[in-house]
């Protein structure tokens, strides 16, 4: 049968194709407001927040369509994907039962900044535009871990705070302040700014970084942010493994759909936000979203999705790329990792956790365990360990300098410290190299190989590990033990060590 096309010409087509399909029947283009303007449209963002936008938008409320920007030349990419195919997308829902796919149509539009810097400006200082939010990852925000305080001294940051580059900036920070400052000249409200990286405190720390940023610019500006400007935290969830050529072609076998850039993802998704807009939201409760209304019940989500969630995604991902391994749910059949995650879980990460009224975590952890077996996701160990030197200071250490504090167990996580310190060395116990992608790639590798098997060079790096850390015995000891075996011995032979 014929596959056809993503466009919107086709999409009547689709839709009584050979498999069934959802497709949008809103309005689209010009007949519809773009409320929203996001920064990083990327996989994740295209399977949690443009998805649900797309469920709001199904149901009438057409006001809060999302803009794209690109701000990075990779995004040279996602320009031309979704540019090819009026901006519309394909996800695909993957799970044990089946599939499923739906087209998306809440990206209206796409700007790319190196392709015209003051369009994007203009777009974020348009009356129209309420929301801007971020998908950016860690190392987008320039926070320093250790002091909590604005990377000023990075290069693209200082370009950023030259006022003669105002009009032509390359942060995200930097394209925020120009547009704060047209919409404090033209009088107009602060549009809230909405971070749906997985960051605890995510909105603190973006309202932090920003307003350092406008207090070396312009004092009186800053203070109109503070005062007026809305930040909400939140916690979001969706596991989005990178997209890949198989994906493509098993979409066009089985749905008669060719998609430049589809996205592929779990039935299972969550977003806790907390109520704090400065100029409006979507009526986001409407499509399942659980909007609170103070930052600590978000705080308390979260640290239940970082520590349990991320945290063992890192307890997988690193090891297991030392293994040998190559998929998420490969390693999660290996008896010794399956069980070494789920009592990491139990024994080391929950006693640390808050309790919320209608969470049940024997539940939670269970269906964690669920989510990292299904085979049909095939997530990629490598997405997994992508710019580690922003996760695991949030995912694995919150925990185990928790249980420093208590004197509780914690020698599963320092495993999981010592095998990423063991990773950044970018070779797996077979001896084949990889590709460490970090921001901080260079100067890990650097302090890894002085530090041999020796941790102290690597937890050394003051913006990345406290001295809370440093200076404990029991910790130092426990890690270094773990480096050792895994250095000698490799993580196959090292793990049942750690299984009871």
């Amino acid at each position: 049968m014929q596959t056809l096309k993503l466009n919107t010409s086709n999409l009547a087509r689709i839709a009584t194709g050979r498999t069934p399909i959802n497709i949008p029947k809103y309005p689209r283009g010009p007949a519809i407001k773009e409320g929203i303007v996001h920064i990083g449209v990327g996989g994740f963002h295209r399977a949690h927040l443009a998805y649900y936008v797309d469920q709001l938008m199904r149901q009438g409320v057409t006001d809060w369509a999302i803009c794209g920007v690109g701000l990075q030349p990779f995004d040279a990419g996602m320009r031309d994907a979704l540019r090819s195919q009026d901006h519309m997308y394909t996800l695909i829902e993957r799970s044990a039962k089946g599939s499923s796919a739906s087209i998306i149509g809440s990206i209206n539009s796409y700007l790319f900044a190196p392709d015209d810097r003051e369009a994007v400006i203009a777009k974020m200082a348009h009356p129209d535009t309420h929301i801007v939010s971020l998908t950016i990852t860690e190392s987008g925000y320039f926070y320093n871990e250790n002091t909590h305080e604005l990377q000023s001294d990075h290069p693209d940051i200082k370009f950023d705070l030259d006022p003669a580059n105002e009009n032509a900036p390359r942060t995200t920070f930097g394209f925020l302040y120009a547009a704060m400052a047209r919409r404090y000249q033209q009088g107009l409200k602060p549009f809230t700014v909405m971070s749906c990286d997985n960051m605890q405190k995510n909105g603190a720390i973006t309202r932090h970084m920003l307003d350092s940023f406008a207090r070396i610019r312009n004092p009186e500006l800053a203070k109109w942010i503070s005062e007026k400007g809305h930040f909400p935290n939140a916690m979001v969830d969706r596991i989005t493994p990178q997209t890949s050529a198989k994906d493509k072609e098993d979409l066009a076998e089985n749905f008669g759909v060719e998609d430049s850039w589809p996205v592929v993802t779990e039935p299972f998704t969550q977003w806790v936000i907390e109520d704090h807009f400065s100029d409006g939201r979507p009526p986001f409760e409407k499509v399942g979203v659980q909007v609170v209304k103070d930052v600590h019940a978000v705080e308390e989500f979260e640290k239940h999705k970082l520590r349990l969630l991320n945290g063992s995604h890192s307890a997988i991902g690193y090891p297991g790329q030392l293994a040998g391994f190559k998929y998420v749910h490969e390693v999660m059949q290996d008896p010794f990792f399956s069980k070494f995650v789920w009592q990491m879980m139990q024994e080391e990460v929950r006693p640390s956790l808050p309790t919320i009224p209608g969470v049940d975590l024997d539940v939670y952890t269970k269906t964690l365990i669920e989510r990292f077996s299904n085979p049909t996701i095939m997530d990629q160990l490598p997405r997994i360990c992508l710019n580690a030197s922003g996760k695991v200071p949030q995912f694995i250490m919150p925990s185990i300098a928790e249980a420093i504090w208590v004197s509780g167990p914690f020698r599963r996580l320092c495993f999981v410290a010592a095998a990423w310190f063991h990773y950044v060395k970018g070779v797996d116990d077979n001896g084949n190299k990889f590709e460490v992608d970090d921001p901080m790639r260079e100067i890990l590798q650097a302090k890894a190989i002085a530090g041999g098997t020796n941790p102290s060079e690597l937890l050394s790096i003051g913006n990345l590990f406290g001295d809370d850390l440093r200076s404990d015995k029991r910790f130092l000891a426990t890690v270094t033990a773990a480096l050792e075996d895994i250095s000698r011995d490799g993580i196959l032979k090292t793990i049942p060590k750690y299984v009871d």
